[in-house]
C-alpha cells in the first residue's frame, strides 16, 4: 500500500512584505529540544522568509558550499545577519563544505537511457566524443578502479560493474539501468582512493568562513581523524573558533568511526551519500550506531538527507518519514537537517513547521526518562563543572524548579549540560554572540544574551527581570543557577537555588 500523508495543522502565517519586522520571544519554555537546520536556497533565501523560518524553529542555517560562489555564501550571510537583527535570535550559521565529490565529465550526445546488459568504458581526459566512451572529474580514476569493482551513479540509482582493465581505460557493464546524464556524481564503493579530504575549493571555502565568523564548517567524505585535524589547522592558522562538523558518508569513516568522533567537535549522518556507500540496508543500523557513539563521547550529533523528502512538492510529510525523524530523536539526535525541503522545496516554512511539531510531539517520552547518575568527564571543561552541572539537573528535577541557567563564557558547561538530555528547559546565557551562536546545536539550551557575565547576584536580577517581562518566570519560581565564584580557576563551582522576588 502507497504511504499516505499525516493531517497537519494549517498553514503558518507568512509575514506580510509590508509589515513591519517584529522581534519574537525567543527563547520559548515551549520550543522543540533537539535542534532544526535549514539550508538556505532559492526557495527561502530572502529575508522574510528566512525570518519566519526562525519563527517556526530553525536554530541554524545551513550554506551549501557545493552551489555557488563566496559572493554568493556572503550575500546569503548578509541577509542572516538581517535575521538576527530583526528577531533579536542569534541563529548559527553552518557552511557545508563540498568535499572531493567525483562526478561524470560532460558526455558525448546528451542524456543517455542504458539497460542491464550494456557496456561502456571510462577513459583519461576530460572530453569524449564516443557516446559510450565515460570521463570523470577524478584524474587517477582509471588507476585506482579495479576489476569487480562497483561504480554508482545519480544517487546509486544506476549501478555498474568494472569488467575490463587497461592501461588508459576500464570497461563496466550495466547492472541497474536509468537516464546517465552529464556531470551526474559518481559513486565507488569498495574502491580505496587517494583524493585528498579537501579540494582546492574547499579550501578557500574554509578561509572564507574564517575570515566571515561562521559558525560551523562542515567536512564531507571523512575518512580519516587525520581528515579532520587538517580542516582544524587550517581554521586555527586564521584564529578561527568555528566548530567542525565530520560527516560521516564513506565505508571508511564506518571503519575508523571512534577515532573521528574523538577528533572532530561533532558528526553529521549524511545519509545521502552513505547510502549509496554502503547497502541501504545497512544505513539505519550505522545511524543508530554514529549516534551512540557520539552520545558516550558527549559530541553533538546531526541527522540528515531526505527526513522529509516528500515536502518537496507537498505540504504533509509522509508517515514514514514522520516517524523517521521521530526515531532519530529518541536515537539521541542533537538536531535534525533539512536540505532541499527548504532550500528548493515549495513549502519551506511548512517542512520547518511540521519537523517543529514532530520533535515536540516525541520529546514528550523524555519527560519521564530517569537520569544516569554517572557522572561523565569531558575534556572541555573542568570535571568540577561537570559534576556541579550534573547535580543542578537533580535538583531542578526535585524541588520543580521553572528554569536551569547555565552561565557560559566559552559554551562548554551548556554543552556538558546538553549531553544529560534533562528535560527541564535550561537557558545558556552569555555576552558573546559567537557563544550563544554555538549554542545553537546543543540539544535542550536555549540561548540568551545577557549585557555581561558579572557577579552572580547581577545575573539573578537580570534573568528574573527578563523572565518576568517575557512571561517565562513569575515571582515565586524557583530557578537553579549554575556559575562560578571565581575563586577557582576554569570551573563552574557554584549551584544556587533562587526564588524569583515579588519585585524585580
Amino acid at each position: 500500500m502507497a504511504d499516505t500523508p499525516i493531517d497537519v495543522i494549517p498553514e503558518p502565517k507568512l509575514l506580510r512584505k509590508d509589515a513591519a519586522p517584529s522581534r519574537i520571544v525567543h527563547p520559548k519554555l515551549n520550543q522543540a529540544r533537539t535542534k532544526i537546520i535549514a539550508t538556505v536556497g532559492p526557495a527561502c533565501e530572502s529575508v522574510e522568509i528566512l525570518t519566519e523560518l526562525v519563527h517556526h524553529g530553525v536554530d541554524i542555517f545551513r550554506i551549501n558550499a557545493a552551489h555557488g560562489t563566496q559572493a554568493d555564501y556572503s550575500r546569503v550571510l548578509g541577509k542572516i545577519k538581517q535575521v538576527r537583527e530583526i528577531t533579536g535570535f542569534q541563529v548559527g550559521v553552518l557552511l557545508d563544505l563540498a568535499g572531493p565529490k567525483i562526478r561524470l565529465g560532460a558526455l558525448a550526445d546528451g542524456p543517455m537511457d542504458v539497460v542491464p546488459g550494456e557496456e561502456f568504458t571510462f577513459i583519461r581526459g576530460n572530453v569524449t566524443t564516443d557516446p559510450h566512451h565515460l570521463v570523470g572529474t577524478y584524474p587517477k580514476l582509471i588507476d585506482e578502479l579495479q576489476i569487480g569493482d562497483r561504480v554508482l551513479l545519480a544517487d546509486g540509482t544506476i549501478s555498474m560493474q568494472a569488467i575490463e582493465k587497461t592501461k588508459d581505460s576500464v570497461k563496466c557493464k550495466i547492472l541497474i539501468g536509468g537516464t546517465i546524464r552529464s556531470r551526474q556524481g559518481i559513486n565507488l564503493p569498495g574502491t580505496t582512493l587517494s583524493v585528498p579530504a579537501m579540494q582546492s575549493e574547499d579550501i578557500e571555502n574554509a578561509k572564507w568562513a574564517a575570515q566571515n565568523e561562521i559558525d560551523f564548517v562542515s567536512m564531507s567524505f571523512v575518512r580519516t581523524a587525520q581528515d579532520v585535524f587538517s580542516l582544524k589547522n587550517l581554521l586555527a592558522s586564521w584564529e578561527c573558533n568555528a566548530l567542525v562538523v565530520a560527516k560521516i558518508e564513506k565505508r571508511e569513516a564506518l571503519d575508523a568511526l571512534e577515532a573521528i568522533v574523538d577528533a572532530t567537535d561533532a558528526v553529521m549522518v549524511a545519509r545521502g551519500d552513505l547510502g549509496v556507500e554502503i547497502d541501504v540496508a545497512e544505513t539505519p543500523v550505522a545511524q543508530k550506531r554514529i549516534i551512540n557513539v557520539c552520545r558516550d563521547k558527549l559530541k553533538p550529533v546531526i541527522v540528515a538527507t531526505q527526513m522529509l523528502e516528500s515536502m518537496h512538492h507537498n505540504r504533509r510529510p509522509t508517515r514514514a518519514e514522520a516517524s523517521d525523524v521521530a526515531n532519530a530523536i529518541l536515537d539521541g539526535a542533537d538536531a535534525c537537517m533539512l536540505s532541499g525541503e527548504t532550500a528548493i522545496g515549495e513549502y519551506p516554512i511548512d517542512a520547518v513547521d511540521t519537523m517543529n511539531r514532530i520533535m515536540l510531539h516525541t520529546e514528550q517520552l523524555f519527560k519521564d526518562q530517569p537520569q544516569s547518575s554517572k557522572v561523565k568527564v569531558f575534556d572541555r571543561v573542568h570535571p568540577i563543572t561537570s559534576a556541579v552541572t550534573h547535580s543542578a539537573a537533580s535538583i531542578a528535577e526535585t524541588i520543580d524548579a521553572k528554569l536551569v541557567v547555565i552561565a557560559s563564557h566559552t559554551g562548554g558547561t551548556a554543552w556538558v549540560k546538553a549531553k544529560q538530555r534533562n528535560y527541564i528547559p535550561t537557558l545558556g546565557v552569555s555576552d558573546s554572540p559567537a557563544i550563544l551562536r554555538r549554542m545553537c546545536l546543543f540539544w535542550g539550551i536555549m540561548p540568551h544574551g545577557v549585557e555581561k557575565l558579572g557577579d552572580p547576584q547581577s545575573l539573578f536580577d537580570e534573568v528574573s527581570a527578563w523572565g518576568c517581562k517575557t512571561g517565562i518566570l513569575s515571582p515565586g519560581d524557583r530557578v537553579v543557577y549554575v556559575t562560578g565564584t571565581g575563586l577557582l580557576d576554569n570551573a563552574h563551582n557554584l549551584l544556587v537555588v533562587h526564588q524569583v522576588p515579588k519585585i524585580v
